[in-house]
């Protein structure tokens, strides 16, 4: 995957950073018994996704890309069976 350049964009960086910050708050909050809080910090973990999904539209994501053989490329076939006598 390292080779892929998998998630090294802005939308990604930010998206997961803002996710990771509301997932502390709620998990301080859980251990303080502050149920508002905890649900805080859940809205902001979901705010990460969409503030995510809102730079890749605009532009700071990593571009959708099917992987493609290169033409010519030999396709892998399975060889028969050898019987045994």
């Amino acid at each position: 995957m390292a080779g892929s350049s998998h998630g090294h964009t802005p939308a990604a960086w930010t998206g997961v950073i803002i996710a990771f910050i509301g997932f502390c708050v709620a998990g301080a909050f859980m251990v303080m018994a502050q149920p508002v809080g905890f649900w805080a910090g859940m809205v902001i973990t979901v705010l990460g996704g969409v503030v995510g999904g809102i730079m890749r539209a605009m532009g700071l994501g990593q571009s959708k890309q099917s992987p493609a053989l290169p033409h010519g490329a030999p396709s892998a076939r399975r060889e028969p069976a050898a019987a045994e006598s």
